[in-house]
């Protein structure tokens, strides 16, 4: 990306998704606390039985700004994923202004490498950022989400 002019990459959209807990974490938190302070109440974090709810959001961005938001209720598969594309990323490209000559980027995540996804991807967006396998993240949209998760 470097090597690459200005006007390359103000017409990057970058797209991606992320979960965000409604009540808790998915993990489990460890606290120190000294003795006979466990009931102190910053000790203490609040649960839900059976983990919470939490929402799974899909977005895309480029440099002029962010592109739409898609909030799913349910598990995302590749047809899942491509209903959201054709649904959201022109559209997104479009409003961002930098029209149908985009290049698009996104994870190798199994559902991004379907052969389905693919094929929409060729016909409607066929300059793509290959990302190679088992490399670092490097999508700037994880920016996004830190600062969502933070700010919840």
């Amino acid at each position: 990306m470097l090597n690459k002019p200005e006007t390359y990459r103000n017409n990057v959209l970058f797209a991606d998704e992320s979960k965000f807990n409604i009540f808790g974490s998915d993990r489990r938190i460890m606290v120190w606390r000294r003795k006979n302070e466990e009931l102190n109440p910053k000790n203490l974090v609040g649960t839900v039985k059976y983990g919470g709810e939490g929402v799974l959001v899909w977005g895309c961005m480029s440099a002029t700004g962010l592109g739409n938001s898609v909030f799913i209720d349910s598990i995302i598969n590749h047809a899942l994923y491509l209903n959201i594309l054709r649904d959201n990323l022109i559209l997104s490209a479009q409003n961002l202004g930098i029209g149908n000559n985009f290049v698009f980027y996104q994870d190798n995540d199994p559902k991004h490498t379907a052969l389905n996804v693919r094929l929409w991807c060729l016909y409607n967006c066929p300059q793509n950022l290959q990302t190679p396998p088992q490399s670092p993240y490097l999508n700037p949209i994880e920016h996004i989400w830190r600062e969502l998760e933070v700010r919840a």
